[in-house]
């Protein structure tokens, strides 16, 4: 039986019905840590340093003269910063480190800018994971349309945690017991990898062309050796070392302080000889998951 016809039958349709019947507020935890910037925030570097102390990933903008939310600060920013000054040689970090976010946001995303989306907590949790795959985000705030208050980040992770807790007494889709492979769950062609001893303003290279939000390290064999993600960044950050983009890969991997407990947002598929074949993100998972069976290919759209 094919993947199509495997996502098609009635029995794989119970966790997108699951998620269908609650709403965004229900994932919301009863404590959790929120932070927000100002746009007028002096010293854009005060921001990223203060994401690292509080070990969040990210965080809603807002703006007092609109008096509303208008944007996220996320380690991508961060990317886009450094890529920037190291394409830039006349430019010099501290002057970049010294703007506003408002600066940064009217200046150097001119034309880019996007409004937030969001998603008020009565929505349900199946209309949060479309909006996470359709526009290719990691982070959803869940902002209540009365207060205009953000009350939550929702995370891939997060509706998939609650899928594992509260959709433990619903049936087990017969797919479940097939390999990612036979599911063409994720993706295998193309996949973007870096060499251990490329300098690591070639990874921010990949992170930006190719959009991509981590990278198989390899060895001069070829075979894989670590993983260097979108968030293993902020680490130059913790530790002020974004002047030298130069060390090689291996040297970044190594020199992480920073462990965030549960943090795995996807899996590098090897052979039995440890060369990369494919990579399986929460995204590929929350498709194949909810929106497969609903008729929706978000990823693709």
């Amino acid at each position: 039986m094919g993947p199509e016809t495997e996502f098609q039958n009635p029995d794989a349709e119970v966790y997108m019905h699951f998620l269908r019947s609650h709403c965004c507020y229900d994932a919301i935890p009863t404590s959790c840590k929120l932070v927000v910037f100002d746009i007028s925030l002096e010293q854009i570097k005060k921001a990223f340093l203060a994401l690292v102390a509080n070990g969040v990933r990210a965080a809603p903008l807002w703006d007092s003269k609109k008096q509303s939310f208008v944007g996220m600060l996320t380690i991508t920013d961060f990317i886009n910063i450094l890529h920037r000054y190291y394409r830039s040689p006349l430019v010099q970090i501290y002057e970049v480190e010294e703007h506003k976010i408002e600066t940064w946001r009217e200046v150097y995303l001119q034309g880019s800018l996007k409004p937030l989306v969001h998603i008020s907590p009565s929505n349900s949790l199946f209309d949060a994971v479309y909006c996470l795959i359709k526009h290719k985000i990691h982070r959803l705030p869940v902002i209540e349309p009365i207060s205009g208050n953000v009350l939550h980040i929702l995370t891939h992770k997060r509706i998939l945690k609650f899928l594992q807790i509260f959709g433990s007494t619903i049936p087990k889709p017969r797919f479940l017991k097939k390999t990612v492979q036979e599911l063409c769950i994720g993706t295998f062609r193309d996949l973007a990898v870096v060499p251990e001893t490329a300098p690591l303003h070639t990874a921010l290279d990949i992170f930006v062309d190719r959009r991509v939000s981590a990278l198989p390290v390899i060895n001069d064999s070829g075979q894989v050796v670590g993983l260097y993600s979108r968030f293993d960044v902020i680490h130059l950050a913790a530790q002020k070392t974004y002047n030298n983009l130069d060390i090689s890969v291996r040297e970044a991997l190594q020199q992480r302080s920073i462990c965030l407990e549960g943090q795995v947002h996807r899996l590098v598929l090897v052979d039995e000889n440890r060369y990369p074949r494919g990579i399986v993100s929460l995204s590929d998972i929350l498709q194949a998951l909810v929106l497969t069976p609903a008729g929706i290919d978000a990823l693709n759209s």
